[in-house]
């Protein structure tokens, strides 16, 4: 049981009546200002994320230890 195109316009017209373009205009740039801040933030945690593995992967590295990958590379 889903929505005809008429309903939806409208409750958009109400919505429009009640609220005003100029207030939905700033609702709308504040809900995509938070969404690209949410991506942002995601994009720097998955990047801090690998360099926490990485430094961690040459923590456990003893010097002059052979590593796997040193290894696979010499043989």
């Amino acid at each position: 049981m889903g929505f005809s195109i008429w309903q939806l316009v409208i409750v958009l017209v109400i919505v429009l009546l009640l609220f005003g373009t100029k207030k939905l205009r700033n609702v709308g740039g504040d809900l995509g200002g938070a969404i690209k801040s949410f991506k942002s933030a995601v994009k720097d945690g998955e990047g801090e994320a690998k360099q926490a593995k990485i430094d961690e992967k040459s923590d456990n590295i003893i010097e002059g230890e052979v590593t796997e990958e040193e290894k696979d590379k010499n043989a």
